[in-house]
């Protein structure tokens, strides 16, 4: 199998999943029944063995707790990156209120995972199909979150970031809002697996973690929680907890985005420009 046949099957079996869309049964409002929650992904490619993975086990950067490539499958050859931009209804409906998340981002955040992860499985069997190995590791049994980790210096850690993984594999660079800035902007869903077939590596475009970002500060005024600013970049307790107002009124569902929609990283790279 070659890149392109699996770029291919990717975009397909978006276009075509009633997983992407928002059902009748589980619509918060009649105006959003049969929304679809996500355009086209786009994919990238990178080395399991890079050497950004390894220093993501930096206490500075995410922790020793970070598992590489090869730790989540020995034999590791390939890490895939897929993007999945947020559908031009669901930015829009996130645009509309300053405060409250819309019922469109609601879903894209419950559902979307779901299509998400329906997207990592569909990549896993044909990949198996073509007779080699991949982990999902999101999916894995051994994959786990954790507050205050007392070898990092994170409020939040992960064993395993999809955002840090798009970062290697050349999807884009992260933004103020400690988003994922793509060539199709940061408003969406970011998914991965890791697999024993070799890929061509994508180049990264970019030398800086920053530099897709403008600083405009733009995220920071959208920001209903205060929680991003110029000076101190994100303060993720402040950003949790207004997600934990959301849950308390939407639940399961939850989310906010406000910094991803309305901003001039939403659906592409923004141009450097000076503070306005």
């Amino acid at each position: 199998m070659k890149k392109d046949e699996l770029i291919k099957e990717a975009q397909d079996f978006l276009i075509h999943s009633a997983d992407n869309l928002i059902g009748p049964e589980v619509a918060l409002s009649k105006q959003i029944e049969g929304t679809n929650i996500f355009d086209p992904p786009i994919l990238g490619f990178g080395d399991s063995e890079d050497t950004y993975f390894h220093l993501y086990q930096d206490p500075n950067i995410i922790g020793p707790d970070f598992l590489l490539p090869t730790q989540w499958l020995p034999q590791a050859q390939t890490v895939i990156s897929f993007f999945l931009p947020y559908s031009k209804e669901v930015r829009e409906s996130n645009r509309i209120d300053p405060s409250v998340p819309s019922h469109g981002w609601l879903h894209g955040r419950i559902e979307g995972q779901h299509m998400v992860e329906q997207l990592c499985l569909h990549l896993q069997n044909k990949i198996s199909e073509a007779g080699y190995d991949s982990v999902i590791p999101t999916l894995d049994s051994r994959f786990q979150i954790f507050k205050n980790p007392p070898a990092s210096s994170l409020l939040y850690s992960s064993n395993w970031s999809e955002r840090h993984a798009a970062f290697v594999c050349g999807l884009g660079t992260f933004g103020l809002s400690k988003g994922l800035i793509t060539k199709k902007g940061m408003a969406g869903r970011f998914g991965s697996l890791i697999t024993t077939m070799h890929f061509p590596r994508d180049s990264r475009q970019y030398h800086n973690i920053y530099e897709y970002c403008s600083m405009c500060g733009a995220c920071a005024k959208r920001c209903p929680a205060h929680a991003i600013s110029l000076e101190h970049g994100k303060n993720h307790t402040l950003c949790s907890d207004f997600s934990n107002q959301t849950l308390a009124i939407y639940k399961p569902r939850y989310g906010c985005g406000k910094c991803q929609v309305a901003v001039p990283c939403e659906t592409s790279i923004p141009k450097i420009k000076a503070l306005q």
